[in-house]
């Protein structure tokens, strides 16, 4: 008689991914179009621009604070 064993495509807790290895940036430099596509927003000038100052601001952090 087979044992019953937890099925193997269920989450566990202690399978889960930590936060901080989540996040993909790879240590090269954050590009504005990098910050523009991980906001979700479209690749134009005003938002490239807001991207811009938004590294200025915060470095390469700003992309970190964008993504999960």
């Amino acid at each position: 008689m087979p044992t019953s064993q937890p099925d193997a495509s269920d989450p566990s807790e202690d399978r889960t991914t930590p936060d901080a290895l989540l996040h993909a940036r790879t240590g090269t430099d954050v590009s504005p179009e990098d910050v523009v596509l991980a906001s979700g927003m479209d690749l134009t000038p005003h938002n490239l621009e807001w991207a811009r100052r938004k590294l200025a601001a915060e470095g390469p952090a700003a992309l970190d604070k964008l993504l999960p």
